[in-house]
C-alpha cells in the first residue's frame, strides 16, 4: 500500500499541492498535517504511519522537510519504518529506500547526524572544562550566601520567650527575598 503524508505549516498554506502531487504518484491514502514541523503531535502522521505498517507498504511525501522536525527525528522516523520493512519515497529529491540509492542516501544522512551530535558534545565539554578552570561550575547561583544561610538558620533555631518559634518560614524567606522552599533547602536539620 502506498501512504502519502503532507504537512503545511501555517493556515495561510494550502496543501492542495501536496495532495495532488501524492495523488498522481498512486497514494491509495494521503494525510496532511496543518502543523509547525517542530511540534510534536502530528496526528494525521500518525495515522499514516499506522496504515504504512506493514512490510512492502511505501510512506510518500512531497519533500523531506515535510516530513522531520529535524535531521535526528527523520533519521528515527526512517529508521523505524526500515524495521517494519515500510519503503520512505521522497518524490522532488527522488529519493526511494526500497533501492540501494536510496538506503545509502539516508545512512549518509545518520552519519552526519551521529558526527553533528558528536560535535556539541565535544564542543559542551570543550566550555564545560574552560570554565571550571576559571573556577566556575555549572548550574545556578545560590539563591542564598553561606552568611545568609547561616543567619537563616539562626533566625529558624532563635526561640521566644514562650518557647516557640520567633520567626516563622515565611517570615525568613520574606527577609532575604526568596520561596519557602529556598529556606528549607539551606536549613539544617535539629537534632533533638
Amino acid at each position: 500500500m502506498r501512504v502519502g503524508y503532507g504537512r503545511v505549516s501555517t493556515r495561510d498554506q494550502n496543501p492542495d499541492g501536496q495532495r495532488d502531487a501524492l495523488a498522481a504518484a498512486g497514494c491509495d491514502e494521503v494525510f496532511v498535517d496543518n502543523a509547525s514541523g517542530k511540534l510534536a503531535s502530528r496526528p494525521e502522521l500518525d495515522k499514516a504511519l499506522l496504515i504504512a505498517a506493514r512490510p512492502g507498504d511505501q510512506l510518500v511525501i512531497t519533500k523531506l522537510d515535510r516530513l522531520g522536525r529535524s535531521l535526528e527525528h527523520l533519521i528515527a522516523l526512517s529508521t523505524q519504518l526500515q524495521t517494519r520493512g515500510v519503503d520512505l519515497v521522497v518524490l522532488d529529491q527522488g529519493i526511494d529506500t526500497s533501492t540501494a540509492v536510496g538506503r545509502m542516501f539516508f545512512q549518509i544522512l545518520g552519519a552526519i547526524a551521529e558526527f553533528e551530535h558528536a560535535l556539541m558534545s565535544e564542543r559542551t565539554r570543550d566550555g564545560l572544562d574552560a570554565a571550571r578552570a576559571r573556577g566556575r561550575t555549572g548550574g545556578q547561583k545560590p539563591k542564598l550566601t553561606a552568611r545568609q544561610a547561616r543567619i537563616a538558620q539562626e533566625m529558624y533555631d532563635e526561640l521566644g520567650s514562650d518557647g516557640r518559634r520567633a520567626h516563622t518560614v515565611q517570615q525568613i524567606a520574606n527577609e532575604f527575598g526568596v520561596t519557602r522552599p529556598t529556606i528549607y533547602r539551606h536549613l539544617q536539620p535539629r537534632v533533638r
